[in-house]
């Protein structure tokens, strides 16, 4: 299975590397291929290196202006420049089986909802999984219920997203809902 995983470049607490140095690693022992956003800094590198340690495929999909921050890659790897955000999430979407959003800033949160919107109006039946690692989306995870709630979301809260509290969580719905177990 390709997993697209979109998640914070930046470096951080243990609370939030520990869970994806194990999602990486339980993606790369499973034999999956990481698509992510192709840099070699904070949070995307150690998926990026968990997932090759564990025996997993890169596809990375970086964008011009943080080419100079891309993972260099050889065979049989993959790295794609885009030429701009847009077309980088349109890559991603499209190189991936599912999708997996970790702990991250406005841009992982640009490329969550943009993902959740897309399967909202039917564009793609990805399953997308929220990694709720130290309760970090707790907040979005009720914001999100209350949409449903509220009558702001035209299809159920659970048909667009699954939200883990662990990585082997995540995983274990991905390969269910792809019927990969």
């Amino acid at each position: 299975m390709n997993i697209c995983v979109f998640l914070s470049a930046a470096d951080l607490p243990e609370r939030y590397t520990r869970p994806a140095r194990e999602f990486a690693e339980l993606l790369g022992k499973g034999g999956h291929t990481l698509v992510w956003g192709g840099s070699e800094s904070g949070l995307m590198k150690v998926v990026a290196d968990g997932v090759a340690e564990a025996g997993g495929r890169l596809v990375g999909v970086s964008v011009d202006f943080l080419a100079a921050k891309a993972r260099a890659v050889t065979a049989p790897d993959e790295m794609v420049i885009a030429r701009d955000l847009a077309e980088r999430k349109a890559l991603l979407l499209e190189k991936s089986d599912a999708v997996v959003i970790m702990v991250g800033g406005t841009g992982t949160l640009d490329e969550a909802t943009e993902i959740l919107e897309l399967k909202k109006h039917g564009k793609h039946t990805k399953p997308v999984v929220l990694l709720n690692s130290a309760g970090f989306y707790d907040g979005l995870k009720e914001q999100f219920q209350r949409m449903e709630d509220e009558g702001f979301l035209p299809v159920p809260l659970t048909g667009l997203v699954f939200f883990a509290e662990e990585p082997v969580g995540a995983l274990a719905y991905l390969e269910e809902s792809m019927g990969t177990q």
